[in-house]
């Protein structure tokens, strides 16, 4: 089973310009989850920060999650505050309850049992979302093992017990409230891989600024950078990412490279509509690794990219693992939500005031952009 080990940077408030009007919202840095992926090490590995620069907290979540070994049967319901598990035990051959082994802490579960001598797993998971591991109940019922769970946060509807590709498909395309998801970095391919997964498994549409733009050029990308440069090229993305700033429901893949408009600080107006996920290639060969430079990226902001919501580092590159990739950022994703529910209201509310480039901090509907009156420090 393959773990994802994540870490908080939680960031100081940055001082607010003076203006006549106060933003609506002023926020900090929106959470920053950074994922390491390797094809030939861990499948991935999240970092999460709920902001940015002041200290390092290790935090545990799980991204890909074993059922069992022995192919268990289970059933699953969630309650107002809790969630039941049974797992059918069938004709195994349990002498007393000593022969059963439960061990639940905040995101992980594992059930054994002692079995004519022999251990046998016969679950052991990552849970969907936090629970209270001091409140765990289990007991026996007939040939079943009922394990009662105390959930963290009440008020989360769990699509099943454990975080699989399913259950964060469900779970999170509740969550974004229908707000769009946009794919930037490096590579154009890898962009639009994982926008296609992400579409498909959140019944999103999937759309691709490439494929617009040469639709309504009637040009490849490549004879626009040779007929028109490439600032012409970020200029053009730029009006393509306007219009589909207003869509709903959407996951869409950007331009890659220097190319793109999502390398350009100034672009970034329309990306703002949506929730943000950075691809990033990586130099990192392990975890310690992977998060000194997720730490030095965000420090050092010199990277457009660097204003996304979601950071996936990419130790290697596969297309057979698209899906793990998309996993792990929908893992990402609901991490970033849970830890602000009204993110995604206030991204609706960014885009039915015009995406006048104010994010996070959102100014009063008579706040005009072009004014010359900056927006509060971002």
């Amino acid at each position: 089973m393959a773990t994802i080990s994540c870490f908080s940077l939680v960031q100081p408030k940055l001082p607010i310009q003076s203006t006549k009007l106060s933003p609506l919202f002023s926020l900090s840095k929106p959470h920053f989850t950074t994922c390491f992926y390797s094809p030939t090490l861990l499948p991935c590995l999240v970092s999460y920060n709920s902001s940015i620069f002041k200290r390092l907290n290790p935090l545990i979540c799980n991204c890909l999650s074993t059922v069992s070994p022995n192919n268990t049967h289970y059933e699953f319901s969630d309650g107002s505050s809790d969630v039941e598990l049974r797992l059918e035990l069938g004709d195994r051959n349990i002498q007393s309850t000593k022969d059963i082994f439960v061990d639940a802490n905040e995101s992980f579960l594992t059930v054994r049992l002692q079995c004519s001598g022999f251990p046998k797993t016969l679950m052991e998971t990552s849970l969907y979302d936090k629970i209270k591991p001091a409140e765990t109940i289990w007991y026996l019922d007939d040939t079943e093992l009922v394990v009662n769970l105390k959930k963290h946060d009440p008020d989360l509807k769990w699509p099943d017990i454990m975080e699989s590709w399913e259950s964060l498909t469900v779970g999170v395309s509740q969550l974004l409230k229908a707000t769009s998801i946009y794919l930037v970095g490096d590579s154009t391919e890898i962009n639009q891989k994982i926008a296609r997964e992400l579409a498909v498994g959140l019944g999103y549409t999937p759309l691709d600024t490439k494929a617009l733009l040469e639709s309504f050029t009637k040009q490849d990308v490549d004879s626009l950078l040779i007929d028109e440069g490439s600032d012409a090229v970020a200029e053009a993305e730029g009006v393509v990412l306007e219009s589909l700033s207003s869509h709903v429901r959407a996951v869409v893949a950007t331009l890659g490279g220097k190319n793109g408009a999502a390398r350009r600080f100034d672009k970034w107006r329309y990306l703002y509509a949506g929730f943000v996920i950075w691809l990033s290639k990586s130099e990192a060969t392990d975890e310690i690794s992977a998060k000194e430079e997720v730490r030095t990226n965000i420090q050092e902001g010199s990277q457009a990219y660097s204003n996304a919501d979601v950071v996936v580092k990419l130790g290697g590159w596969d297309a057979d693992y698209s899906k793990k990739v998309a996993q792990a950022s929908l893992s990402a994703l609901k991490s970033l939500i849970l830890s602000d529910k009204k993110l995604p209201g206030k991204k609706g509310l960014y885009i039915r005031l015009g995406c006048r480039g104010d994010w996070p901090n959102i100014n009063p509907p008579g706040w005009d952009p072009s004014s010359g009156v900056d927006p509060p420090a971002m």
